[in-house]
């Protein structure tokens, strides 16, 4: 079992194949996730006397037989439970706010027979490194201990079968409570207030917009959790058309993770409508098994075919949204001047390159957390609008709590996400959550300009962002989502699902490994210069560490990063960077991670980028004992 941040998870299918549909898990396993629901139960016992726990899992097919292990062991440790069966993971860490924590039973993206166990307190999100870390140990110790086996398996048999139907029986109401708390916060999450007036507001707008340019969202469910989730109602509540394929639960029908190799199947259902005169149809997504991601496809009206949009591309649309909708907040709650004040800043601040990280002179101190391998179009897309962007180690936990503690140093971090993963976090949410992610980019649709009771205008989101860019000749009233796609920064990024950025290393030394690497590196790096710089203008480099919310910059000794996130970034002439390679071990699969990110994407960054990843897994090879 991989014990991380992200979740314990291992292959759970009786066979050991990771890609059986068995419902039936071993002896063994039964009593891996009892000795686990005996330490998460020991934990939520140490901040409650009288403690709650809300259990739910994803719709893979050993989930029920991991899920009444585990129900087991916590009620014989007289924790209340409440079972919410089949629930989407944004859905169930929406409801822990409702008990004293939650333990989610899934695998995420990995393939159907894998599955695991996340947990987390009352506060929306996966417990941090720092206490999986000491929870992970202490598992590990009882694993160890005959004792303590004995023990789990004896305390499992204290729970009656007639206090185990209960709790089945009492899950019907716990799934209606969940879906009811779910949506309110939903739409808290998407509004970005508390304030049901504003709230009303915003999605009033959705609604008008829509009904004279009608808005459809085509959803692959592929089966997933997501399946009993409120997507359906929510968006036909907002006016838009919701068209959904392969709709029942457990009901799996290709691959889980929604990576483009994936989404082919929702983008063949958009051209299906398209072609049917259901022209509407022009955003969709497909989730991953426990619902909190999804990644996009478009209908680019230009080629008149669907489209999938890359990891990378969705989370800078997002981030893009989120930005401009702060500000779009902030400014037109003010006085109706503020469209001159901002006008006033364009014009004072832009022309002359100046930047007060100041969100438009409105006394906004925004920021945007990310993962390491973000790629720069964020900070790109970040500086436009004055916001300061901060990076932290790969794992949702980490950069949760890399933005929790920026805003405790006064920055509004409204958005913040892993863009190599493309699913974004819009706060208060703690997790990703395809609904943020397809209302941010609505948002951008439907939040154009709007001409004031005194004459002035209030620009729309995608408006502000054409101004914050400099690309206001770009702007037109009649814009489409394909108009926005081609106003992003231009990068050329290795995707994360491709072959070529997983690594079989022998090496379980990772610190030992970078070592090696840096003295190949280093070796290499003198011999490839002058033509590193004649063919793509990198003049230097500088190494950057991540590990846990902590961003190391000018690393002299790269086996600092240990098991964390390690980057060469590449500069130009002028220091200003324009390339990067990255490394990191999984903390949720038996691989190592490799990506190149090059800005522009003309033929000779997309050389670029190949020549470097390349060149990085031939050096990581060579420091492997490979080659």
């Amino acid at each position: 079992m991989i014990l991380s941040a992200s979740g314990w998870r291992k292959v759970f299918a009786a066979s050991g194949n990771e890609n059986d549909t068995t419902t039936e898990i071993s002896d063994d396993d039964r009593t891996l996730v009892q000795l686990a629901a005996d330490v998460i139960g020991d934990y939520i016992f140490y901040k409650s006397t009288t403690p709650s726990i809300i259990l739910g899992i994803d719709s893979r097919p050993t989930g029920p037989a991991i899920a009444e292990a585990m129900i087991r062991v916590l009620m014989a440790k007289k924790i209340a439970v409440s079972y919410a069966g089949i629930i989407a993971a944004p859905e169930i860490m929406a409801y822990s706010h409702t008990s004293d924590g939650f333990v989610y039973i899934s695998a995420s993206h990995n393939p159907i027979g894998h599955n695991g166990i996340k947990f987390g307190l009352n506060d929306g999100g996966v417990i941090n490194g720092k206490e999986n870390a000491k929870l992970a140990a202490e598992f590990e110790k009882r694993c160890r201990s005959n004792g303590e086996i004995d023990y789990v398996k004896t305390l499992a048999k204290k729970c009656s079968d007639i206090d185990l139907d209960w709790v089945f029986a009492e899950s019907v109401a716990v799934m209606r409570e969940a879906s009811s708390i779910y949506r309110s916060f939903a739409k808290t999450t998407i509004a970005g207030t508390d304030n049901i007036t504003n709230q009303n507001k915003l999605f009033a707008q959705i609604r008008q917009n829509v009904r004279t340019t009608p808005l459809g969202i085509v959803c692959d469910m592929n089966g997933s959790a997501r399946t009993l989730s409120i997507d359906s109602a929510f968006f036909k509540e907002c006016g838009i058309n919701f068209y959904g394929i392969n709709n029942l639960p457990g009901k799996i029908e290709h691959a889980i993770i929604p990576e483009p190799e994936n989404l082919v199947w929702c983008a063949d259902e958009m051209e299906r409508l398209q072609s049917e005169g259901k022209t509407d149809a022009i955003l969709g997504y497909m989730p991953d098994c426990d619902g909190d991601r999804g990644n996009i496809v478009y209908w680019n009206e230009k080629l008149k075919k669907a489209e999938v949009l890359k990891a990378q591309e969705v989370f800078a649309l997002s981030v893009l949204a989120e930005l401009a909708y702060s500000i779009h907040q902030e400014k037109y709650g003010m006085s109706n001047s503020s469209s001159t004040k901002i006008a006033s800043f364009f014009k004072e601040n832009h022309k002359s390159g100046q930047s007060d990280k100041n969100a438009l002179g409105l006394g906004l101190k925004l920021g945007v957390a990310v993962n390491c391998p973000t790629s720069m179009r964020i900070e790109e897309i970040a500086n436009a609008f004055q916001a300061e962007v901060f990076r932290g180690e790969v794992g949702e936990a980490n950069i949760v709590n890399l933005a929790r503690e920026k805003r405790s140093e006064g920055y509004t971090i409204r958005i913040l996400g892993e863009g190599s993963n493309g699913g974004n976090i819009t706060h208060p949410a703690a997790v990703r959550d395809p609904l943020n992610t397809l209302f941010a980019l609505i948002k951008l649709l439907v939040i154009r300009d709007a001409e004031t009771e005194d004459g002035n205008t209030e620009l729309g989101l995608y408006h502000l962002w054409c101004k914050a860019s400099g690309q206001e000749e770009k702007y037109k009233n009649d814009f489409t989502f394909t108009d926005i796609i081609e106003s992003l920064p231009q990068y050329t990024t290795t995707g994360v699902s491709e072959k070529r950025a997983i690594l079989q290393i022998n090496s379980t030394d990772h610190a030992q490994l970078k070592d090696k690497f840096q003295k190949i590196f280093e070796n290499q790096w003198e011999v490839q210069k002058e033509k590193l710089h004649e063919k793509y203008g990198i003049a230097s480099y500088e190494a950057i560490a991540t590990n846990g919310i902590k961003e190391t910059r000018n690393l002299t000794d790269f086996s600092e990063s240990g098991k964390g996130g390690l980057k060469i970034l590449f500069k130009d002439e002028n220091k200003n960077p324009i390339a990067f390679i990255w490394m990191r071990g999984s903390g949720t699969e038996p691989v190592f991670r490799v990506m190149a990110d090059v800005r522009g994407n003309s033929q000779n960054e997309v050389e670029e980028e190949k020549k470097l990843i390349e060149w990085e897994t031939k050096m990581l090879l060579k420091a492997d004992g490979q080659i």
